[in-house]
Parts: structure tokens; C-alpha cells; sequence
């Protein structure tokens, strides 16, 4: 579809579709836009907000209440719903897919939706928005402005789960590191799964929320449609105790593995003491011996060095003997 453009050749909508409430819709231009009655078919718009030629339909031309259109040009938002007389306002996130990016720093999409018109807005671009997009082109779209607020939170969620499935996988590589004793990187990267865990954590807790609000609370979605976003608030809800679990099992990696570290440094440190103590009467022996003073036993004997080792062997095995008697070593 040819995006449509304003005076200054800027884009004002990054979609426009009139749906025909059957699965399908066709591309509408901005002319089809302002000329567009309640009866004419079910009609969504998406807009980038960084857009200025955007920013100026939804505060001018959208009809929308200030309030509403103040949350769907907000610069920072959290996952939220405000049901209102005439329709559902609702904040949700997904898995941040755009080249260069990581998914844990996720997306955010607006959406207000009415009986008769979708309005989706984003600051990056959501890759959920595009599959609804395709099912439309195919023939598969929402039939109504429920059904696409169904649609999208399910985009979203698949997108969320194959990320958690993803953060397990990491886990159970960590956890086999740990158990190979295979240290080296293993702190940084344990540490790396714990902060994507809890920016996760810190999106999905108030998505699941927002969710669970808009049971009830508006006219404008069918049970039907209410019942499939309780199943979608399932899977979120499933996926929060998938990354609780996974931080849980992060926690107890990284305990193993500080335990580990000081065991092996305890056992090294236990050989070096081992070794000292039995050496430590040897260089006293061999200190004593060593004395440039006259008197010393053995100075003229040409046997009193063969004499000063064995007595220094049989010193030391006495030692080792010791140690193993009293199963030090």
C-alpha cells in the first residue's frame, strides 16, 4: 500500500484500512479518511507519533476526547486500560523486534478502539501490527474492533512466549555450565538473564493487569471477544510465572556457582597449607643447618649432608604419614 501523504509529503498514517467486518478490508487514502461515516465499515488507522502531520490529526481532526489523545501521543507509557463511555483506551507491549535492538527494551502500541474505528498508534515500529495487517490483506482480518484488540494481544503474547521459551533455554544452558564446571563468562551471563528477567517482569505485571481490567468494563467488546482476552491474559499470566521460575532457578545458578568458586579456591588454598606444613620444619631444619656459627654438628664430617637429608626425608614422610593418620589429606 502507498502510504498516504499530507501537503508536505510527510506520512500521516502508516496504515489506513476500511474493513468490510468479514475478514477483509481495502487501503483507504486520506480523502476516503475525511469523508468516512460510522456506516461506511469499521475503519483503522495507525499512526507514528514522532510524525508531526500525525500528531496534528489526533489532537485536531481524530474527534477523540483530549484526555485520550494526550495517552496515545504520550512519550513514555506502561501497559494500561481506561474504558470510556463510548469506547476502550488500552496500552499494551510487545517483544522489541527492529533491527539492532534488544527484545527485552520493548514496544510499546496504543490502542483505542470504538464500535466503529480502530486507532493504533507507536513510536517504533510492532511487528504484531504488520501480522494484522497481513491477515487482512489475506482475508483473515478482525470482522470487528473487538476482534482486533483480540488479534493484536494475541500477536503479542506469541511474540512474548517464543522470548520467555528463549530465556529458559539460556537458563538451562547456564544450569549445564554450572554443573561442567564451566566458569569462565558464566557470572556476566548470569547476570544478563537476571536483567532481561526483570525487564520482562517489569512489562508483563501491569500488561496482565491492564488485561484483566477490560473484563466487564466496556460495551464495546462481546463475550466472545472478552473470553478470548481472558485466554490471552492466561498466556501472559502463564508467562509471568515462567520468568519468575527463571529467575528463581538464575538465583540459585549463581549461588551454586559462587559456592563452587570458593570451594575450589578453599581447595587450593588447603593443598598450598598442606604443602607449607610440611615443608615449614624442613626449611627450619635447613635454616638451623645453614648458620655460618661455629659449632655446628657435622662440619667435618664428610657424611653430615647425606645424614642432614635423610634425617630431612624421613621427617617429611613422618609428616605426610601424620596428615594421612589424622585424614587431613
Amino acid at each position: 500500500m502507498t502510504p498516504n501523504v499530507t501537503e508536505d509529503r510527510q506520512p500521516t498514517f502508516v496504515n489506513s484500512y476500511l474493513l468490510d467486518r468479514h475478514g477483509g478490508g481495502t487501503a483507504i487514502d486520506e480523502r476516503g479518511i475525511a469523508t468516512w461515516q460510522r456506516g461506511d465499515g469499521l475503519l483503522w488507522l495507525h499512526l507514528d507519533v514522532l510524525n508531526p502531520a500525525a500528531q496534528a490529526w489526533i489532537t485536531d481532526q481524530s474527534g477523540l476526547d483530549p484526555l485520550v489523545a494526550e495517552a496515545l501521543l504520550a512519550g513514555e507509557t506502561r501497559p494500561r486500560s481506561i474504558p470510556e463511555k463510548d469506547g476502550l483506551l488500552i496500552i499494551l507491549r510487545g517483544v522489541n523486534m527492529n533491527p539492532g535492538s534488544d527484545p527485552e527494551d520493548m514496544v510499546s502500541v496504543r490502542v483505542w478502539i470504538d464500535a466503529d474505528r480502530v486507532i493504533t498508534t507507536r513510536r517504533r515500529r510492532v511487528f504484531s501490527i504488520q501480522d494484522v495487517r497481513a491477515a487482512i490483506d489475506q482475508g483473515r482480518g478482525p470482522k470487528s474492533s473487538g476482534e482486533f484488540l483480540g488479534m493484536l494481544v494475541e500477536r503479542l503474547a506469541i511474540r512474548i512466549g517464543a522470548l520467555v521459551d528463549s530465556v529458559e533455554e539460556q537458563i538451562e544452558a547456564i544450569e549445564d555450565r554450572v554443573a561442567s564446571a564451566e566458569f569462565k563468562g558464566l557470572q556476566s551471563d548470569i547476570a544478563v538473564l537476571r536483567r532481561e528477567t526483570a525487564a520482562l517482569r517489569r512489562y508483563l505485571a501491569p500488561q496482565r493487569d491492564a488485561l484483566t481490567r477490560v473484563r466487564g468494563r466496556t460495551e464495546v467488546l462481546s463475550v466472545e471477544e472478552v473470553y478470548e482476552l481472558e485466554e490471552q491474559n492466561d498466556f501472559v499470566t502463564r508467562y509471568l510465572e515462567d520468568l519468575e521460575l527463571a529467575r528463581e532457578r538464575a538465583l540459585v545458578s549463581q549461588e551454586e556457582l559462587t559456592n563452587r568458586l570458593a570451594q575450589d579456591q578453599n581447595s587450593r588454598l588447603y593443598v598450598l597449607s598442606i604443602v607449607a606444613a610440611v615443608f615449614l620444619p624442613l626449611s627450619f631444619v635447613t635454616g638451623l643447618l645453614g648458620m655460618n656459627v661455629a659449632g655446628l654438628p657435622g662440619t667435618q664430617s664428610p657424611n653430615a649432608f647425606l645424614i642432614s637429608l635423610l634425617i630431612m626425608v624421613a621427617l617429611g614422610i613422618g609428616l605426610i604419614a601424620f596428615f594421612r593418620w589424622k585424614k587431613w589429606i
